[in-house]
Parts: C-alpha cells; structure tokens; sequence
C-alpha cells in the first residue's frame, strides 16, 4: 500500500540515481542492523524463518551501499547519503507459531540521520515505539510502521517531525496511556481480550504535524473522542481512524480539511449525526463510516456530493428517508446501505451508478423481486441478505463476467436456480441460505473454477447426484445442510475443502472412507440424516480434523479404538442419538491434544475478503437444549458428546485427562461404575451429564474444584452418599438433577446426609420468624453460608419447609397396632 501511494513515487522519481559512493558510518549501521536480525532468527527456536530482500547487504559485496537492495540514496556531486529504506516484511516465518522482533533491532538505523523515508511495516515488532530513536531522524518526510505489535501511546518525540507528510502507525496495539510495562508484556491475545479496557486517547499534539498528507491509525485501541486539533491539518488528503474504540461525536472541524479524498471512520463507536461541515469537503471520494452508532437520517447533500466514489454508511442507526425522484450527482463505485431501514422496492437511482462494483443493501427491509437492472450493470459485489426479496433470480444476472460475490441469504426467493450459473465463472462466494429455492443443483455450477465459498443450507434443494466438484477446484466452504438431498453421501468435492456441511438431509448408506481424500478438511457435519453402518476408523487418516458431527443417525457398532490415535486437532465431536455399543475407548485420549489444550481460533477463509460473511451456526445439544454457536466462537469451545447410545462399561477415568472440554455428555447410555474422581481436572468445564446411566458410588469431592461448572445433570442412576461441597458445587441445588439415585444426599437437595447431627429443634405451635432463625443458624454452621445456601434458606424459608421428625421401630409398632 505504501509504496503505491504518490508521495513515494515522488520519492522515487526525484532521489533515485546511481552513486559512487555512501557514508561508511550509514553502511555500517545498515549491516549491523542485519546482523541483529540474523543473530534473532538463530536464537529462534521451533521456527523456520528467513530473512528477505537484503542479501545483497555485505561488506564483500562490490556494489556500493547505495545500490543495494531496499536502500535509496540521494544525488551529490562527490558522495550520497541514505534517504530511503524499504524495509517491509523482511522476516518470513514459515510457521504456525508467532515470533516476537524487539524494538532494539531498530537502534542501528536510527544513527542515518539523513533518513527521509523509512518503511518497517509488517515485521512483527513488539514493544513501544522507541520515540528517541525516532528524534534523531528530524528530515523524516515518509515513516510507516503499520502491522506490526507496537503498543503504548505514541511517543512525543514523533510530534516534533515537522516534515512528515505521511505517516501510517495502523494495525498495531497503540492508545493513548498504555505504560511501558502493559505495552511490552501483553501479547497479542491478551491485548485483543482486553482492548475494551486499555484504551487511551488519541494525542492532541497530532495538530502540530501540519505538513501531514495522509494519516493513518486504523487497527488500534485509542478511545475517547477525536482530537478537535485533527482540524489543523489543512494538508491532509488522506485520514484513516477505523476500527478503534473511538465514541462521542464526529468534530465539526473536519469539514475544515478541504483537501481531504479519503475519510475513513469506521468501526468505531462514534455517535449522534453526520456533520454538516462534511459537505465541505468537495474533493471527498471515499467516505466510511461504517459500523458505528450513528443516528439520524442520511443526509440528502451528500447525494450532491460529485466527487465520491465510495460510500459506506452502513451498520449504524441511520434511517433513510426514500426520497422519490432522487437523482445523485456522483457516480460511486462502492454503496453500503446495509441495516439502514431502506424499505419498499431496491431504489432505482442505483441503476444510473454504471461504474458500480459493489452494492451492500443487506439487513433492511426491501421488498419485490430481483431487478433486471441489477442483473444488467455487471456489479461485481451484491449482497442483499436479510430482506424480503422474493420471486425468481433471472438467467441474465449469471450471464455476468464481473460477479464475484453474490449473498442473498435469508429471504423469500424460489424456483430452480437457472441453468446457465456457471456461466458467472468469476463467482468466489455464492450465498442462498434460508430461501424457497428447490429442485436440483445445476450441474454447470461445478464450471465456477474460482468458487471459494457455496453456501446452499436451509433451502428445498433436492436430487441424488450433487454436482461432481473437481480435485483442483478451490472450493473451500460447502454448506448444503437443511435440505431434501437424498443417496449417498457425496464425496465429490474439491480437495482443498475444509468445512462441509451436510445435515439435515435424507441421505443414506454408510460413511464413505473417500472423505480421506480431503487431506485439508476441519469441519464435518453429517447430522440428522439417515446414515447407517459402523463408525470407521479412517477418521484418523483426516488429521485436520478439528470438528466432526454425527449425531441423530442409525450409525452402530464399537467405537474403534485407534480412532483418536490422529486426531491431535479435534476439539468438537458430537456421536450423540446413534447405536453405538460396547466401551468407550481407554486409550489414545492423550492424542486429542484439540481437547486438553485450550483451543485455538478455528482457521477460516473469511479473513481473505474484506465484504461481511456470515457463516451459520454450529447446533449442538448445550445444556439441556439445542444451541446454535457462532462461527466467531467456535475457536474457545470444545465439546465431547456420546450420549443416547447404548454404551456399556465404566467411564475411563483418562477423559478427565481433556481439560479443555467446556460440555462432556454421556447421558442416556448403559454405563457402569463409579464416577472417575479424575473429572475434578475437567477445569474448563461449564456443563457435565452423566445422567441416566447406572452409575454407583458417590459424586468425587474432586468435583468441588470445577469452578466453570454451571450445569451438572447426573439424575437417574445409582448413585448414593453425600453430594460435595465447595466451589461451584453449592450453587449446583436443582433437586431434578439428582433425582432417582438410589441414595444422595446433602444441602443441594434440603437432604440430610446421616453424619449430620441437628440440635433438639423447638416444639412451636406454629411457624414464626425465630424458628425460621434458628434453623437459618444451624445451616449456617453445618455448611459454611455459601452462596448456593443463601438461594436453598429463601426457598425453604417461601415454602414453609420443617425437618421431619424421625420415627423409631416401638412408635411404629404402635401405630400399627392403633390402626387395627
């Protein structure tokens, strides 16, 4: 981005030349600077790394300094000086694992006092910005330092570089006040976690930078309101604040940034209108200010605003008022109405956009059918999901070379797609989820080499033979869930999948082992169809499997025991409602390391695009009842269930060994035995069923150091003895989840365990407020005032409970004998 921007071609064009020679103190520096490097990537352990684009940095080497790559010298009559350095992306880490790149690697450049230009974007740089390095370089007109992990505020020093004229510092970790120490510890997930609570404002001293041309802070953590002294950089063209923590209104006075052509707000949370000073600034072509909490209605000025070409005001509260006849003066490229209360028909002024490439008219109200305009003006990106769009799409929109995403998810479309989609061979995503659409999927569509992303689930799709997608297709993403196909299970699809989606449906047969072909795929769902057979083993051979649902089917048979021996990644596997017999495997649990770990974010190709995707999501049985889980938030759950199957045998105690589960279900089976105390190490744990088995023995005290639990059904057992205390433990008093054991006992259930001992109770006529006391105190004692005792004592105390009085075998004896 930044060496395509004009003040680099100006650069470029006005310094570039040859040159004899280069100061030897800046060619030092330059080397020392690449030793530092070197010695970091031999210190780094577990990483492949290696370095780019300075090989040709070396004291061997004839070329002088100057003409080294990545290095920019000026033009003098005897001797050159370093200007410009190029040094972006210079470590490549081929590696899963992040590395860390300390500011210190910075110090030997700052010593080129005739720096003009420096570019030390996307390095991986960790810590604050080393402001008294920065102070050396006073001639710095260019300084970029995006994408990096720079935290802590932006150093004073940099507001003293009277020449800049552009500076871009986004897609760090900056605020206003973070201190030294926060800025250099926290890493990256943390800082993520936390950004609602660590942020700081941006500095007023941003005004002094008054040669400024373009200013980017995107992709940070400032908060607070924009500095009013933005107003007094009267050069800018450019200003990127997006995706912050930024609130209050927009300032008037950056109606006063006349030169301004890209204003880019977005992301924020920045509230009340649009500004009217915005009208000002005639030279505008892209204006964002997407995602924010802005109110009133979109202001018809800036439909007369000529000179825009990208318009971005969706996701706020901003209404717009329909205005019939409108005819803007600008001609856009990009439009994002999305969530902006636009009703009736899609408007027709969009028609006269004949440049437009992209339309967002999502989450409104829109009605009528799909316009043949729209299908006629070649756009390249249309997303008109969440409507009340109906009718049939016409063969004239998939006649389009320029279509490359189409969403018209969640409305009232219907009838066969037409024949002739394949022939929108530039289509990378296709999303039709939650229509009327039916019949077959058009054989053409496996003709879309560049598809990426097929999104056909909750639909009236039918047929038996899916279309056969090729091994070399790109296609990553199908989902084609909730429909009528029926057969067997396709397995025809491109090698690079790595989420399909298949539930919901009528098909058939036993599971296909060619799904070992798709070496690449983390998300199976087979769920709620007819699938018969035996759970195979070949799962194991899918080593990037990370999520695997098969439940509510006729699948039986044993667990194979060498099922987990591959499976380091899973972390969600659901065989619940099947037929499944015998034991659950005691072996290879230590590979499910997706389990024992906390997990990972799950991989996703949505990252690529920069348009919203909305993937569906993910149902599981979660406490007690089905739950669906967003695809933003698969990556911290981690799920195992087994229940309803007629599973026998003990519970092997290794389970308690995978700590990252959140939900553990084996209810509904046949299992035998105690409870492994070793489920006291489940510490992610939030819901635990054990229910309806025929377990024996008492609930392990271990459970008492389940802190996350919150729900915990074992009713319907065998179970017998004192219910533990402690922890989580005392708020788990709903009696319905111990129900029908054959002997528990304790506070959670207003039980007495035998080992307690009450004193003499008062003989009292009738119930008042101190014998209620007194009992209030004998709990206290017993069981310590937890917080799940406060709840038991004012259930109790409501529903007048009173402690049986216990009878011996002579009063028995009378009372029978009074009977007859």
């Amino acid at each position: 981005m930044a060496k395509q921007s004009l003040t680099i071609t100006i650069f470029f064009f006005f310094f570039m030349t040859l040159c004899s020679t280069c100061p030897i103190d800046q060619k030092n520096a330059l080397l020392k600077f690449k030793s530092s490097l070197i010695n970091l990537t031999l210190n780094t352990t577990n990483l492949d790394v290696f370095i780019n684009g300075i090989d040709s940095w070396d004291h061997n080497n004839a070329l002088d300094c100057c003409q080294w790559e990545r290095v920019l010298c000026s033009s003098k009559p005897n001797s050159s000086s370093v200007i410009g350095l190029y040094l972006d992306t210079l470590l490549v880490v081929i590696s899963t694992d992040s590395m860390v790149v300390p500011t210190s690697v910075l110090m030997p450049l700052f010593g080129i006092k005739t720096l003009k230009l420096l570019d030390i974007s996307s390095n991986k740089i960790q810590g604050e910005i080393p402001g008294f390095g920065l102070a050396n370089l006073t001639k710095l007109a260019y300084l970029n330092m995006m994408g990096n992990k720079f935290s802590g505020s932006i150093p004073k020093q940099v507001f003293k570089l009277k020449s800049l004229k552009y500076l871009d510092l986004s897609n760090n970790f900056l605020s206003g006040n973070l201190s030294h120490e926060v800025g250099f510890l926290r890493n990256l997930r943390a800082l993520k976690l936390d950004q609602n609570s660590l942020g700081g404002s941006i500095p007023m001293e941003i005004g002094n930078l008054k040669k400024l041309e373009e200013l980017s802070l995107g992709i940070n953590i400032f908060d607070g309101e924009i500095p009013a002294s933005i107003g007094f950089l009267k050069e800018l063209k450019k200003l990127d604040l997006s995706h912050n923590l930024l609130s209050m209104e927009i300032p008037f006075v950056i109606g006063e940034l006349t030169n301004l052509t890209t204003l880019v707000l977005g992301g924020n949370r920045l509230s009340g209108e649009i500004p009217l000073s915005i009208e000002k600034l005639v030279k505008l072509e892209t204006f964002d200010l997407e995602k924010n909490m802005l109110g009133g209605e979109i202001p018809l000025w800036l439909f007369g605003m000529e000179s825009l070409k990208n318009l971005h005001l969706g996701k706020n509260n901003l209404t717009w008022n329909g205005a019939k006849g409108l005819e803007p003066k600008f001609q856009l490229w990009k439009l994002s109405l999305s969530s902006c209360r636009v009703e009736g028909e899609i408007p027709s002024w969009i028609s006269k956009q004949k440049g437009l490439d992209f339309l967002d008219l999502s989450e409104n109200k829109l009605e009528g059918e799909f316009p043949l305009w729209l299908a006629e003006m070649e756009v390249g990106g249309i997303i008109l999901s969440d409507n009340k769009l109906s009718g049939s799409l016409s063969p004239r929109l998939f006649e389009s070379r320029n279509l490359s995403v189409l969403a018209l998810s969640r409305n009232n479309f219907s009838g066969e797609l037409p024949e002739n989609i394949g022939e929108a061979s530039a289509i990378m995503i296709l999303m039709l989820a939650s229509n009327q659409f039916s019949g077959e999927v058009p054989k053409s569509i496996t003709n879309i080499y560049r598809l990426l992303l097929l999104d056909l689930s909750k639909n009236r799709f039918s047929g038996s033979n899916l279309p056969a997608f090729g091994d070399d297709a790109l296609l990553a993403y199908v989902d084609i869930s909730s429909n009528e196909f029926s057969g067997e299970i396709p397995t025809t699809f491109s090698q690079e999948t790595r989420i399909l989606a298949m539930g919901n449906n009528n098909f058939s047969g036993s599971i296909p082992k060619n799904l070992t072909k798709l070496t690449l795929l983390e998300h199976l769902e087979l769920n709620d169809n007819n699938i018969t057979g035996e759970l195979p083993s070949f799962f194991s051979q899918i080593s990037t499997l990370e999520i695997l649902i098969l439940r509510n089917n006729s699948i039986h048979g044993l667990i194979p025991h060498d099922m987990f021996n591959n499976l380091s990644s899973l972390r969600i596997l659901d065989v619940s409602n099947n037929k499944l017999v015998g034991t659950i495997p005691n072996q290879n649990t230590k590979n499910l390391l997706g389990m024992i770990n906390t997990p990972k974010t799950l991989s996703s190709i949505r990252d690529v695009f920069t348009i919203p995707i909305e993937y569906n999501d993910l149902i599981v049985n979660w406490k007690s009842s089905k739950q669906g889980i967003s695809h933003n938030s698969l990556g911290i759950y981690s799920l195992l269930d087994m229940s309803r199957n007629m599973l026998f045998g003990e519970i092997p105690s290794s389970l308690g060994e995978l700590k990252g589960l959140k939900l553990l279900n084996m209810s509904h089976n046949r299992l035998t035995g105690k409870i492994p105390s070793s489920f006291g190490d489940l510490e992610s744990v939030e819901s635990l069923d054990l229910s309806h088995n025929r377990l024996t023995g008492s609930i392990p005290p271990t459970f008492s150091k389940l802190l996350e639990l919150s729900t915990l059904v074992l009713s319907n057992n065998l179970l017998s003895g004192k219910i533990p205390l402690g922890g989580q433990m005392d708020t788990m008093a709903d009696a319905a989840s111990y129900a029908n054991n054959s002997g528990l006992c304790g506070m959670q259930i207003h039980v007495l365990c035998s080992d307690q001992k009450l004193s003499p109770p008062r003989v009292v006529e009738e119930e008042d407020d101190e014998s209620d006391d007194e009992w209030f105190r004998w709990e206290g004692v017993g069981f310590g005032y937890s917080a799940g005792f406060f709840l038991t004592v004012g259930i109790l105390y409501f529903s007048g409970y009173v402690v049986p009085k216990k009878v011996n075998n002579t009063q028995r004896r009378r009372r029978r004998t009074s009977q007859h």
